[in-house]
């Protein structure tokens, strides 16, 4: 028996049926081969579920499905679709985040630079663990864990409440995402950022001339590192920076900043116009650093208490910001480089700052010690010594020998 030729008009994935259908199966006759009798379509009148929705039966009129005539037929109608059920989106979307959110567990899950909680290099961790900041744990590698002088803080740390964690560089490396972490870094409480009046006030008690710097819109967290670290050196008294449009306290302001940041108070405020107004009314002068200044900065005169605002390397100060401002300064360059990184003008404009103090202070008066063994010693000596030593010697020897010496023989 050889194998039917398939149907060239088969499509894929279609199972193969015989040319002809059901004329093959018939007897030769003509009747069917099977005697069962025609299936009926019509519905019964079983019982139907409470609530059940019972279709129509209608008749077509005219040329039905089929394309013949009307043969009295029946057939039912379609069924309209049921209304969709009312959802709580608000409840499906929470879920649905509730397990799709990634679990926080992991301290690498996050990315070094946007983990407040982080910091790592030698200086940052040894500031934190000397300034008694709250630290949860300590990764450090086996060379700095036995290090003559971590050792100390780290035992510090350790009875403080923090884990210690002794991990290769290759750990190190997933938690800072390939920063330069020197072989440490800690799990840290949140920085703790202070409000703008007591900066204010503790500003004003601390110096007779307090500084403040004032950052609006540094987004570099480089930038902003190194700006914390140029105003402690110095000598400056706070920071002021935005909540939007600028960084955050980081790990990596925390790195640049090499320990600033225990000893620095830092403002952060929702509107920094407000806040230069605030200042203002508190006595101090607001002077903008800009490359439009009015002034060279060493032309300045510093001499009430001085907010300095800084603005991004690019747009510079903003317009609303230069409108607050006292006075616009600018450093003047003679390179072809026409502007500065924002933290150099910050250390440069800070420097010419507390130098005019400097100057302005007087000496500390030095009361050197009156000559007085040098002048008494040759005054005295040559008067007394030979005028007392010639006399008594000769007057009382030679007078008084003879005399002795005489009675003794008469004697």
């Amino acid at each position: 028996m050889t194998r039917p030729q398939q149907p060239s008009n088969r499509k894929p994935g279609k199972p193969f049926k015989r040319a002809g259908g059901p004329k093959l199966r018939q007897t030769a006759g003509g009747a069917a081969s099977s005697d069962r009798p025609k299936r009926s379509f019509k519905r019964t009148n079983r019982a139907k579920p409470e609530g059940s929705f019972e279709r129509p039966i209608v008749k077509p009129s005219g040329k039905g499905h089929s394309g013949k005539g009307d043969t009295g037929e029946e057939f039912s109608a379609p069924v309209p679709r049921r209304a969709p059920r009312p959802s709580n989106r608000r409840r499906d979307s929470a879920a649905r985040d509730r397990w799709r959110a990634p679990s926080p567990q992991h301290p690498s899950e996050l990315e070094a630079d946007s983990r407040p909680d982080l910091i790592y290099g030698r200086h940052p961790v040894e500031a934190a663990i000397e300034s008694q900041r709250s630290l949860n744990r300590i990764w450090v590698n086996a060379r700095l864990k036995y290090d003559a002088h971590f050792r100390p803080l780290i035992l510090a740390a350790k009875a403080n409440g923090a884990v210690i964690d002794e991990v290769d560089n290759q750990r190190l490396n997933q938690l800072t995402q390939g920063a330069n972490h020197q072989g440490i870094a800690a799990q840290v409480s949140s920085y703790e950022y202070v409000e703008l009046d007591p900066l204010i006030q503790q500003a004003k008690a601390a110096v007779r001339r307090p500084v403040i710097v004032a950052a609006d819109g540094i987004t570099d967290p480089h930038n902003l590192g190194a700006i914390i670290r140029s105003a402690e050196a110095v000598g400056a008294q706070g920071i002021v920076i935005p909540q939007r449009r600028a960084v955050g306290i980081t790990s990596t302001v925390a790195k640049v900043a090499a320990g600033a940041l225990e000893t620095m108070p830092i403002a952060r405020v929702v509107n920094l116009g407000r806040a230069l107004e605030q200042c203002k009314e508190a006595g101090f002068w607001v002077y903008g650093l800009s490359s439009k200044g009015s002034q060279p900065v060493y032309r300045a005169a510093f001499t009430a208490p001085v907010v300095l605002v800084v603005g991004a390397e690019g747009d510079g100060l903003s317009l609303s910001i230069q409108n607050l401002c006292d006075s616009l300064v600018a450093i003047p360059l003679k390179g072809k480089t026409p502007s500065l990184n924002a933290s150099v003008a910050t250390g440069m404009a800070l420097y010419e700052i507390y130098r005019q103090e400097w100057v302005d202070q007087p000496p500390p008066l030095s009361i050197s010690p009156q000559p007085t063994g040098p002048e008494t010693g040759p005054e005295t000596g040559p008067e007394t010594g030979p005028e007392t030593g010639p006399e008594t010697g000769p007057e009382t020897g030679p007078e008084t020998g003879p005399e002795t010496g005489d009675g003794g023989e008469e004697l």
